[in-house]
């Protein structure tokens, strides 16, 4: 097969490995990547464009794919400013998938987080929940929605709230069982794993927890 899939937040720690996994994929023969920065790999399956997110809509002769898989977000430390950080988290994912219903792309995966609700008073878990909510109103026929818990792996950026979470659930993360398993700390590579499979099966469930990301990718082995 020559599938084009587009990565929207490859720079970021799981977009870099879905990437990755991309390019090593016989499936895929190109990867579109909008980014603000160049993610730095030369490989001959990456058509980059450097462009302001804020902006994706002014690009849309470009965002032509089988699949989108959108791994953007932030953090309130790193995007203070609740106007700018609503933007990002919510109106380039939402933004995106208009795109990709405008240009008839089928399959379109994205990044949320746990505890997303469109009616939470917690600013960042209503504004996850108000994109997944407006994301399933593009109606695109493949959509999946991952809500990791706790994300490991290292960072190029030091959080010290972060830092102090993952060493916690790394003590916790054994005694967390049963219906407690959705709440275990959940390492990047799980997460883009779990991205490319779900690009290539069928399931019947939207919202992706933890749990359910590990289980699909311990299938897969």
């Amino acid at each position: 097969m020559n599938k084009t899939a587009i990565i929207l937040g490859a720079t970021g720690v799981t977009g870099n490995l879905l990437l990755e996994k991309l390019i090593a994929d016989t499936t895929y023969s190109k990867v579109i990547l909008f980014s603000r920065s160049s993610v730095n790999n030369s490989s001959s399956k990456i058509e980059e464009h450097l462009v302001d997110l804020l902006e994706l809509s002014n690009y849309k002769d470009a965002f032509i794919a089988d699949e989108v898989f959108c791994c953007i977000g932030t953090t309130a430390s790193k995007t203070k400013d609740k106007a700018l950080y609503k933007s990002i988290d919510y109106g380039i994912p939402v933004n995106a998938a208009k795109l990709a219903k405008q240009n008839n792309i089928n399959t379109f995966i994205v990044m949320s987080s746990m505890g997303a609700d469109a009616s939470s008073t917690v600013f960042y878990n209503r504004t996850k929940g108000e994109m997944e909510r407006d994301v399933l109103k593009q109606k695109i026929t493949n959509t999946f929605i991952l809500r990791p818990s706790l994300i490991g792996g290292e960072r190029k950026e030091f959080r010290l709230g972060e830092k102090i979470g993952k060493g916690i659930m790394t003590i916790l993360n054994p005694l967390l069982i049963g219906g407690l398993r959705k709440y275990r700390m959940i390492h990047p590579e799980k997460i883009a794993s779990c991205m490319q499979a779900l690009a290539k099966e069928h399931y019947n469930e939207v919202l992706i927890n933890s749990d359910k990301i590990l289980s699909i990718v311990n299938t897969k082995k």
